[in-house]
């Protein structure tokens, strides 16, 4: 146990010297923990709510201020605060991404698994599955799989709902990743061993499958955030998402709605479009590092 413990803190070490080294894993990082703080702090980065409305002294609801006006980003058409929407919209916006990601990992590492070290009809079976869903347009499915569920009137979030679409729709790259990595592990020789002195399934996969592609699973799982944040904004922006919960991409399909462009009112659609690319640019950037890396 204490030469495992000695090997783990090796590995951390080497891990993280390498890791401050490589100027775009800082980078990455920087922009994924700026935002998530971002999310976590927002009541402490704003005095308003976001369904506040900021109106002027003569109690006139301030439609439309520029940031001159109301620091530090202005106001929409209904005069609510830009910023207290983007940093409370940092919170939709990142946990949606953030769960349909993690689904999308939970099912694509589970199907990659089960048909790499199984194969057979188990292969066959789960490997068509995931061709089905591959050559099937990922947009339009989505839009269709959204509105059935809002027309089932199952008195779920739309938000849940996303979650749900996304998760369940994003884990094939993953599955088809993960099954090819298992393919060659589990003919190395520890695995033989282990077959041969009696370990079960199990066993094998939780001890020496698992292990040895939980760096990959990870790496790949920053990459699937990126993809999920941004459908999410993307589904968001279409009008699929709930509008009581400010998102970014809500944020941007209210602008576009409410002819933010025509009156110029660019800190109303500027900022959840710059927020969008920050967020996705570091877990790009993060996760291609993490799968050089890992």
């Amino acid at each position: 146990m204490n030469e495992r413990w000695i090997l783990f803190k090796r590995n951390i070490s080497d891990f993280w010297r390498k890791f401050r080294s490589n100027g775009l894993a800082l980078i990455g990082a920087f922009l994924v923990v700026s935002a998530i703080s971002v999310a976590i702090f927002a009541p402490s980065l704003t005095p308003y709510k976001p369904m506040d409305v900021i109106r002027d002294e003569n109690g006139k609801g301030m439609t439309f201020a520029p940031p001159s006006a109301h620091g530090p980003l202005g106001t929409d058409d209904a005069g609510r605060d830009v910023w207290t929407q983007l940093v409370y919209g940092a919170r939709i916006s990142i946990l949606v991404g953030f769960l349909a990601g993690f689904i999308a990992m939970v099912i694509g590492s589970l199907f990659g698994i089960l048909a790499g070290y199984f194969g057979g009809t188990i292969d066959t079976l789960l490997m068509r599955i995931t061709d089905i869903l591959l050559v099937i347009p990922d947009l339009p499915l989505m839009l269709i799989m959204v509105a059935t569920f809002r027309q089932m009137n199952l008195h779920i979030s739309p938000l849940f709902v996303l979650v749900i679409v996304i998760g369940l729709l994003y884990w094939t790259s993953t599955a088809r990743l993960i099954r090819s990595q298992v393919l060659t592990i589990k003919e190395r020789q520890f695995v033989a061993r282990a077959r041969a002195i009696g370990a079960g399934h199990f066993h094998i996969i939780r001890k020496h499958i698992l292990p040895q592609i939980m760096p990959l699973i990870v790496a790949n799982t920053v990459l699937t955030l990126s993809t999920a944040i941004l459908t999410e904004s993307g589904l968001a922006f279409l009008g699929l998402g709930d509008p009581t919960q400010p998102s970014w991409g809500t944020m941007l399909n209210f602008a576009f709605d409410r002819s933010a462009i025509t009156n110029g009112a660019w800190w109303f659609y500027l900022p959840p479009g710059f927020a969008i690319v920050w967020v996705t640019l570091g877990c790009v950037l993060l996760g291609n590092v993490l799968e050089e890396m890992l």
